[in-house]
């Protein structure tokens, strides 16, 4: 149910003024905009309310979630889906998971979660169910113009005045398409992985699985189960982590390490010791060489793939180089059959509602320039929350940098030379890197170590409340 349909619910009309185009404007006063209710918005719209601001949340689907919620249409989500970082280093750090959960939860209890928080902190009032954002613009006063209307374009469209605006979109729905030479002429099945729901799809067909991301990987795991045949293909060698290491979760021993500070060069050094113990060497089995070191890539976490190349199922292969009507050519000069290709490329962010310079991508690549990945030069007033892609759980990243931003919000105007001071900072910072190095692709662009970003985040906090 949309707010404007439920007669408990706080409409957002206020005082009405004109947009600089004559059209009407209602004056939400020191109300802030959060767009989207997946896991970012519902903590941005958390934080927000704790700091005693109004907030209208807008969400384009008709429940919370985001992206967890695979009845959503831009859900990446598949039926198998579980986390692949652990419950502790995943959770919202006030409102824990059950301790009867697994190690690795469901996609379906992570929905629960999401649905229990909305619940518990009483979010739902503030959320416009099936309302989507069409635009986003800058006001004088550092304030925001925001044009809403239904999902699917139908009804017209209505533009509110916020004192602030937080973005919370996501940015793993918008897929990422490779090109290929003669790709349009093969006469075979094509699809993203952001369309792959069940291991039905796959049933008995000859299957080409292109992308070594977790999902990529996931994919060629139910492949090897449910298809007559599959080839994963690569582009470079990667390390494959196993979920497990020493009987627990690998990213708690991960995380062990990075508390008693222990050099990054160290724990790769171990972490190959423990790959050698454990796997062995993995281009006996046909996988690539990695051309990089552990933790210069996104970590790829899956305990089965090694498995199931091991035992035949699945075939490594390298890139593609061209498509024909029948078959696939490789880089290598041979040629496969599928009857289906998965592109299991990623996602590129997007947020079609604002002026990409207003988030630095002065470029044109689609690569918002943020300080902490999350505020933009020259617009006090924005945040970003969710855009990072961390070695551990994003939500605990996402419920800090709502904090941050609330606390910044309110500053302006309890103590607003620490908020001129904070916003020279975001100036000088916008673009820094929070994690060692990592390979430059798109898929990188928002990787950062979370120990590393959490420092961060916690000393800007500190000069924020001039600590």
């Amino acid at each position: 149910m949309s707010p404007s349909t439920d007669p408990g619910h706080p409409q957002p009309e206020a005082t009405t003024l004109l947009t600089r185009d004559g059209r009407p404007v209602s004056d939400r006063g020191d109300t802030v905009c959060v767009i989207g209710a997946g896991a970012s918005g519902l903590t941005a719209a958390k934080n927000l309310k704790e700091h005693g601001f109004g907030v209208d949340c807008y969400e384009r689907e008709t429940g919370v979630g985001g992206a967890w919620n695979w009845r959503h249409d831009r859900s990446p989500v598949y039926a198998s889906t579980h986390l692949i970082s652990s419950r502790p280093f995943t959770q919202f750090p006030d409102f824990p998971m059950p301790d009867d959960w697994p190690d690795y939860p469901h996609h379906s209890q992570l929905l629960s979660y999401f649905e229990r928080y909305a619940d518990h902190f009483d979010l739902r009032q503030h959320i416009w169910f099936g309302t989507e954002v069409v635009r986003v613009e800058p006001v004088a006063g550092d304030r925001w113009d925001v044009t809403t209307r239904s999902t699917g374009g139908y009804g017209p469209e209505r533009t509110s005045r916020y004192a602030a605006v937080v973005v919370a979109n996501g940015h793993n729905w918008s897929p990422k398409l490779p090109r290929y030479e003669g790709l349009e002429e093969f006469r075979g099945e094509v699809m993203h992985a952001s369309s792959y729901k069940d291991p039905a799809q796959l049933r008995g067909k000859r299957v080409l699985v292109v992308g070594a991301g977790n999902t990529g990987c996931d994919i060629a795991v139910e492949a090897a189960q449910q298809a007559s045949h599959c080839w994963h293909s690569t582009r470079r060698g990667y390390w494959y982590a196993p979920k497990y290491v020493f009987g627990r979760p690998a990213d708690r021993v991960n995380d062990r390490l990075i508390a008693l500070r222990v050099p990054l060069r160290v724990r790769q050094w171990l972490y190959h010791w423990t790959l050698r113990l454990t796997v062995g060497d993995l281009t006996r089995f046909g996988l690539p060489k990695p051309d990089h070191r552990v933790y210069e890539t996104h970590p790829i976490v899956n305990s089965q793939l090694v498995y199931y190349v091991g035992h035949g199922e699945i075939t490594p292969v390298p890139d593609v180089a061209r498509f024909h009507a029948k078959a696939v050519e490789l880089t290598d000069g041979r040629e496969v059959d599928p009857e289906l290709v998965v592109f299991a490329t990623g996602y590129l962010p997007r947020f079609e509602f604002l002026d990409p310079a207003l988030l630095g991508d002065a470029d044109g690549s689609g690569r918002p320039r943020l300080w902490l990945n999350a505020f933009a030069s020259g617009q006090p007033t924005l945040a970003v929350v969710g855009l990072v892609q961390p070695d551990s759980g994003v939500f605990t990243l996402s419920h800090w940098q709502a904090v941050l931003f609330a606390r910044l919000l309110r500053q302006r105007v309890t103590r607003p030379e620490r908020a001129a001071a904070f916003a020279k900072r975001v100036a000088a910072g916008a673009g820094e890197r929070y994690s060692g190095r990592v390979k430059d692709s798109s898929r990188h662009w928002f990787e950062v170590g979370h120990a590393d970003y959490l420092r961060a985040v916690q000393r800007a906090l500190h000069q924020l409340e001039g600590k």
